[in-house]
């Protein structure tokens, strides 16, 4: 009887001994898997963060050098306003800005409503295929960056662009009582992608609403 328990205890250690090794394995296991996706959600946070980064450059450059610049050119130039504005900032950076759009869609999009845009304004949802202007950013980590800039849709405001002053301090009140909005002109709704040109999956969009 004593042999056989003893037998039996055996069996029972050597049982216990197994599940532990089983589950330790299992714990291991599972530390080294979140280990491995904790460094892969980095990796591709930190290629999202550099995608964005670059499509925040791009709308800043559109916002307030390019459309201002454009829609200047295209009031005192009509039809011109894309290529001399790729003209003046492309000798001025070592960004390569190409325009993509034709310069009558770019000019109607600028200063018409969007059921008055011009017939060869693309309607192509996928915004590569689109775009109004390409911008490809050097980047210190490899590759450039390839950004596409597109406006969706043109609204026209509570002015023109003749002889007002588009900057204001916004909504005021005359000692008459009368109250004088602040102008804009236009309304803009832009799109941006930007994707590294070696893999396009690192990429990053926005939606942008700007009054002009």
């Amino acid at each position: 009887m004593k042999r056989q328990s003893f037998k039996h205890k055996k069996g029972v250690a050597m049982v216990l001994v197994l599940m532990i090794i089983l589950i330790s394995s299992l714990l291991v296991g599972a530390i080294l898997y979140f280990l491995g996706r904790g460094t892969e959600v980095s990796v591709l946070e930190k290629n999202y963060k550099t995608a964005k980064e670059a499509s925040y450059g791009t709308v800043d450059f559109f916002l307030k050098d390019f459309i201002p610049t454009s829609i200047s050119i295209a009031t005192s130039t009509p039809g011109s306003s894309i290529s001399s504005a790729l003209s003046a900032f492309n000798l001025s950076t070592n960004t390569a800005v190409t325009g993509v759009a034709t310069n009558a869609c770019f000019s109607s999009k600028l200063l018409s409503a969007t059921s008055s845009w011009h017939t060869t304004c693309v309607s192509d949802t996928n915004i590569k295929n689109s775009a109004d202007l390409k911008l490809t950013l050097k980047s210190t980590l490899g590759a450039p960056y390839d950004v596409y800039v597109k406006i969706t849709d043109t609204v026209a405001g509570n002015t023109n662009t003749g002889g007002v002053a588009l900057e204001g301090t916004g909504v005021t009140e005359s000692a008459s009582g009368v109250i004088t909005p602040q102008h804009f002109p236009y309304m803009y709704s832009i799109e941006v992608q930007g994707e590294k040109q070696q893999n396009p999956t690192e990429r990053a969009q926005l939606e942008v609403l700007y009054a002009y």
